[in-house]
């Protein structure tokens, strides 16, 4: 499994060596949320931040984008060094429109399925995507519970993988056993907060080694 650590969970008194450590640990890449305030009732990370974390970092970083239109600032993440974009497809006008723009910039392209979103929904999407972001809580806010229900939807997507060539991430507390049930249902990787990663006592290096040997 791919361990994305969420960088809106990091120490942003110690951005620097947050990074450091957790690239030198073994992470596969960062997962940097952004708000509007207008799609989700909350605010994410800034594009200085976003600039700052992609330029000290030795892994891809993806832009997971809560926003409404996201097809007017993608150009500016993709100068920031950004090498794969999420976007909601409730969120844009044309969604195809803007997965192919995302494209053309040089970065990878992703949907967001959210926990109401269905797979027939997106279907039209898929052959256009690089990677499916399935969340397992609703966007907006760090420290939800996962939702039961979005288990069969993981595999729904995994079994279709191989026929629309995307890989399969998820998002919203992972914590170990969400982690490890996700990579049987078929999951490539999953995003990780403080479910999993942040704030506890055992060294970045030791939880992302386990989570590693036991996905």
């Amino acid at each position: 499994m791919l361990l994305l650590p969420s960088m809106m969970c990091a120490d942003f008194s110690r951005l620097g060596e947050e990074i450091d450590e957790l690239c030198a640990a073994g992470a596969d890449g960062f997962h940097l949320d952004v708000m509007d305030s207008h799609f989700v009732p909350n605010f994410g990370l800034g594009l200085g931040d976003i600039e700052a974390i992609c330029r000290r970092s030795t892994i891809p970083c993806d832009v997971h984008l809560m926003a409404e239109n996201s097809d007017v600032l993608i150009e500016l993440f993709a100068k920031a060094g950004v090498k794969i974009m999420y976007v909601h497809p409730e969120g844009e006008k044309t969604v195809n429109s803007t997965l192919l723009k995302i494209e053309r910039l040089g970065a990878h392209s992703g949907i967001v399925v959210d926990p109401g979103v269905s797979f027939e929904s997106v279907k039209e999407s898929l052959p256009v995507v690089d990677y499916v972001l399935i969340m397992t809580v609703n966007p907006g806010f760090a420290g939800q519970k996962y939702l039961d229900y979005c288990s069969p939807k993981i595999r729904q997507f995994a079994e279709a993988k191989e026929r629309y060539g995307y890989k399969v991430i998820i998002d919203g507390a992972c914590s170990p056993e969400v982690i490890k049930n996700a990579a049987h249902l078929g999951a490539d990787g999953a995003v990780l907060g403080t479910s999993a990663l942040f704030g506890k006592d055992e060294s970045y290096a030791d939880i992302l080694a386990r989570l590693h040997a036991d996905s």
